[in-house]
């Protein structure tokens, strides 16, 4: 797999809880950091595809976008009582 080098900017604190991180796991920075964006990737795709799923079922049902928001509106009422 070819490789390419980046330059990113982290903030001190976050960059501190990386590098923690991986001295913990005895790994990389590098590894740390793909492995997090791999993750990241992964999650976004599955999302995607859960919000294409959920307007796919709501243009069937014939809902709009306001009786999602009253329907969310009304559980958490109904929640919070």
């Amino acid at each position: 797999m070819k490789t390419s080098t980046v330059n990113i900017s982290f903030p001190k604190e976050l960059l501190d809880q990386i590098d923690e991180t991986a001295r913990k796991e005895s790994r990389s920075r590098s590894e740390l950091l793909r492995e997090a964006a791999r993750i990241y990737i992964d999650r976004k795709k599955r999302w995607d595809v859960i919000f294409q799923l959920a307007e796919s079922a709501a243009k069937d049902s014939g809902l709009t976008g306001k009786d999602v928001d009253k329907e969310i509106a009304s559980y958490r009422k109904d929640k919070t009582r």
